[in-house]
């Protein structure tokens, strides 16, 4: 039996043709603005948690700016707006959740989309079925295929990408190998069982998903030089590139997993991404905690901590170098040859994001502070200043763009006030009067902007606030 709530694509084609929400309430008023709720209307929105209605209501009592208010507003239920397709199937909740214009559903965005109402589940059981749902659909995605990062809602619709090289299976939208897919599931899964307490989730199903998970993280050690993925893009895009039939450039077997894209869904230069093998760190961790007081089984808990120490050493035997002007920092990618790329991707999980994403026991805090000063600078040749703003880039959307999402995890991970005021008027003054979040923006002209429904930005935007309002309400209140 099925029953289902409605699920409605908001959008509309805009003059530079891009999807936007059909939503717009940026008014004027002679010389000043109107800020009129961009939400759909009430009857539209494709999922409701009075839980974060509440916290809507709450958080906005303290902010004092009328812009950032309506900001805050508009960003942190965009998820729950605009994104969500709830089910029962066979008496189990099913969650599908799109990461905005594109109607497909990444491990990594539906995770990260829902993860600041993690903490309101307790007081909505609603709110807790969606997250339910949304692991048991995880589930259903890591059977399908571990390799794929975003899947379609229908297992038996076929891809798009139909001359990508194997051509994905029906129901995976793509198959870019990212080891962040994987750990966003058991992030998802993990902070679920320990915010409730509640394992009901964690099934047979789930359980032969997380030893797929780990069994191909092990595959993509490469000890044995081999692996069975590969990926060719026939409709070639500049930056997917794997090279070598596909298999990615060599790597030197040294512990590190392999990753043959980034989180911005660019192909990797050094199969070896750090920021996503240390998250790889934790999400074993994770696994190995769960089978051990869930599952009583210790020979897996305990394989899962050795493995994670085993990566755990390797990031930091090959990752870890003495830059010239910052001292030891953290090189983005490597292949266990010596080579090294010292840069950032702004998406997560990203080098200035390791302090957001996970716990300090799993990386260097003195080379993750050296790292984030060098990210930060000049002397990073993605740190793009313009007439607009300033903030990282990343080849993904080109030269002289920069994301608002990293705008948000530098104010996320910052100890410093000032910097935080800084980086939250900067989001204020690059949204371009949209009162939503964009991928990307021109340094030099915040007009020209990439995805105007990029549901996951909005939310972490919220997530920002909410964070401010939990840890620093008179410094929100100030600005």
């Amino acid at each position: 039996m099925t029953t289902r709530r409605k699920f409605i694509k908001q959008t509309i084609i805009g003059t530079t043709g891009v999807a936007t929400l059909s939503c717009s309430a940026f008014t004027m008023a002679s010389s000043t603005p109107s800020y009129t709720s961009n939400r759909p209307p009430l009857t539209d929105r494709t999922f409701i948690s009075q839980a974060v209605e509440n916290t809507i209501k709450t958080v906005k009592r303290v902010i004092k700016n009328p812009e950032l208010s309506w900001l805050f507003e508009n960003c942190f239920p965009n998820t729950l707006d605009t994104t969500v397709d709830f089910e029962v199937i066979n008496n189990k909740p099913d969650t599908f959740v799109i990461t905005g214009d594109i109607d497909a559903m990444w491990l990594r965005d539906s995770t990260a989309q829902v993860w600041p109402y993690l903490p309101l589940v307790n007081h909505d059981e609603a709110l807790k079925n969606l997250f339910k749902g949304l692991i048991n659909r995880q589930t259903k995605c890591i059977l399908l295929d571990p390799y794929a990062n975003a899947f379609y809602k229908d297992l038996t619709r076929e891809t798009k990408w139909k001359d990508d090289r194997p051509t994905p299976i029906p129901g995976v939208h793509e198959r870019k190998w990212e080891i962040d897919s994987l750990c966003y599931a058991i992030r998802l899964s993990y902070g679920y069982y320990k915010e409730t307490g509640d394992a009901s989730v964690l099934d047979a199903d789930w359980d032969k998903a997380m030893r797929l998970a780990v069994k191909t993280l092990r595959t993509e050690q490469r000890k044995n030089g081999e692996t069975p993925y590969y990926f060719e893009r026939v409709r070639r895009n500049k930056n997917i590139i794997t090279p070598f039939s596909g298999k990615g450039r060599p790597i030197k077997p040294v512990g590190l997993i392999c990753s043959a894209f980034r989180p911005s869904d660019d192909g990797t230069m050094y199969p070896f991404l750090i920021p996503s093998n240390l998250f790889a760190v934790e999400s074993l961790a994770q696994l190995s905690e769960i089978y051990n007081d869930v599952f009583g089984d210790k020979a897996f808990s305990e394989a899962c901590q050795s493995f994670s120490d085993e990566v755990l050493s390797a990031v930091n035997k090959y990752a870890i170098s003495e830059h010239l002007n910052y001292g030891k920092v953290y090189a983005y990618e490597v292949d266990g040859f010596g080579n090294q790329a010292f840069i950032d991707d702004p998406n997560i999980p990203s080098l200035i994001a390791m302090k957001y994403l996970m716990s300090e026991q799993y990386y260097d805090l003195e080379a993750y502070k050296n790292t984030r000063t060098y990210l930060l600078s000049d002397d990073n040749p993605y740190y793009f200043k313009g007439k607009a703003g300033e903030g990282q880039g990343g080849p993904h959307a080109g030269l002289d763009t920069i994301w608002p999402m990293g705008i948000i995890l530098r104010a996320m991970t910052s100890d410093s006030d000032s910097e935080i005021v800084w980086c939250v008027k900067q989001l204020m003054n690059t949204h371009d009067g949209k009162g939503f979040m964009h991928e990307t923006f021109h340094k030099d002209d915040a007009s020209k902007f990439s995805r105007s429904w990029f549901a996951w930005v909005n939310t972490l935007f919220g997530e920002l606030i909410l964070k401010l309002y939990n840890e620093k309400p008179e410094l929100l209140k100030s600005i």
